[in-house]
């Protein structure tokens, strides 16, 4: 976006245009109340309440910029149609905002997209364009293609309407919890921080609006601290979501303004938060969803009223599973270990034991006779994965199978 355009938009009267997005999309969203968390209270010391976007139609906040963008367009662009570049969240945000809205859309993907992203746009009236294996060839193909066709591009957050229908979700919050302390919201590209930043502001100035990113795709964080927009080379987390290599303009001057601070949390914070929303509030949270809820352990103060944004719930089965493993490991409740044993008999049955005896469940066991370190030793490896309630227990079973004569090796 043009400096001229970023410094018009600042000047508007956020205010106004976020209250009237939210009431053209009041016919639209789906209610998302807040949730208070008597788990996170009590975990971090604080009052903790959680904005589940993840139920949101399409299962993201997304429709909420996108409907506000195609709505607001005239008739005659409405009449060209729209096109997106996304294979996520805000695909499914135009598709579904162009079919209530009766406009052509069509919505360039990746070809790498999986089937099931593809087969959901197209249930939703829109036409797909697949082409590249990166997102950015995909951005690129769209704007070639909107050039050629007339049709009007809609951007996933480098846009002033859609700032604002995402701005609609900050709304929300405040008519919920009126005093709320801080705002915990995910960062990719900016538009959402961006949109709960401008209202917030204007109606709670005291509320503090936190951002939350990646270790792996700062480029939010990086582009604030250093006063300019800047592009990272690379992004890597499984946070697909917020994975952009570089913020939006006009994003990156109202963070700049008005957010108050940026943290980072690791992988492993975002594994583990994606398990407890999971076990503990039955929520499924994408990766990218539940980043706000991983930096809470850094932002919790006693008696501080934090609300956790989930920003989106899509996420594939496989995913799910292995970052539920994760978040387990994490957590200290899986641990695996391997122990060389005397091949003579009793010792296996001496291990499961000790296992016992100490609430260590078994969850996979593999005797091995040709695993061992040295072959000409005459002992056996035992390989055995066990179900443990936090790390305190893990220290518990490895000192008590130490105390007996078994040497461990802990692999997770």
């Amino acid at each position: 976006m043009k400096k001229e355009s970023v410094e018009a938009f600042l000047k508007r009267d956020h205010k106004e245009d976020i209250l009237k997005a939210a009431e053209g999309l009041r016919s639209v969203l789906r209610p998302t109340h807040l949730i208070h968390s008597g788990f996170f209270s009590a975990e971090h010391g604080c009052e903790v309440y959680l904005k589940p976007e993840n139920l949101q139609v399409t299962g993201s906040y997304k429709i909420r910029g996108a409907y506000n963008k195609i709505m607001g367009l005239s008739p005659q662009e409405k009449e060209r149609g729209v096109i997106a570049a996304s294979a996520g969240n805000h695909a499914q945000g135009v598709s579904l905002s162009a079919q209530m809205l009766k406009i052509p859309a069509t919505i360039v993907m990746p070809s790498t997209t999986p089937l099931l992203k593809i087969s959901s746009a197209k249930a939703r009236g829109a036409e797909v364009a697949l082409h590249g294996d990166v997102f950015d060839d995909a951005y690129n193909k769209a704007l070639a293609m909107k050039d050629e066709t007339g049709a009007c591009f809609i951007h996933p957050f480098d846009d002033y309407d859609i700032i604002c229908g995402q701005g609609t979700a900050g709304l929300e919050i405040l008519a919920d919890l009126p005093d709320v302390d801080e705002i915990l919201v995910p960062i990719g590209g900016g538009g959402l921080i961006a949109g709960i930043s401008l209202i917030v502001k204007a109606m709670s100035p005291k509320t503090k609006v936190v951002g939350a990113v990646p270790v792996g795709a700062m480029s939010m964080k990086i582009s604030i601290d250093e006063g300019q927009v800047t592009r990272l080379a690379s992004v890597k987390t499984s946070a697909e979501g917020v994975a952009v290599k570089q913020p939006g303009e006009l994003p990156f001057a109202i963070a700049k303004r008005h957010v108050d601070e940026i943290v980072t949390v690791t992988e492993k914070d975002i594994m583990e938060a994606v398990l407890l929303l999971l076990e503990r509030h039955k929520l499924v949270s994408e990766t990218a969803g539940a980043v706000s809820l991983a930096a809470l352990k850094k932002r919790a103060r006693p008696g501080k009223k934090v609300v956790c944004f989930i920003s989106g719930g899509n996420i594939d089965m496989v995913t799910i599973s292995s970052i539920i493993n994760q978040g387990m490991i994490s957590r200290g409740r899986i641990m695996c270990f391997s122990v060389e044993l005397p091949d003579r008999p009793g010792q296996l049955v001496k291990v499961a034991q000790l296992l016992a005896e100490n609430n260590a469940n078994v969850i996979e066991l593999e005797h091995n006779q040709f695993k061992a370190i040295d072959r000409y030793s005459n002992k056996v490896a035992l390989e055995v994965t066990v179900e443990t309630n936090g790390h305190e227990h893990i220290q518990q079973v490895l000192n008590v199978l130490e105390d007996n004569n078994f040497t461990v090796a802990r692999i997770y």
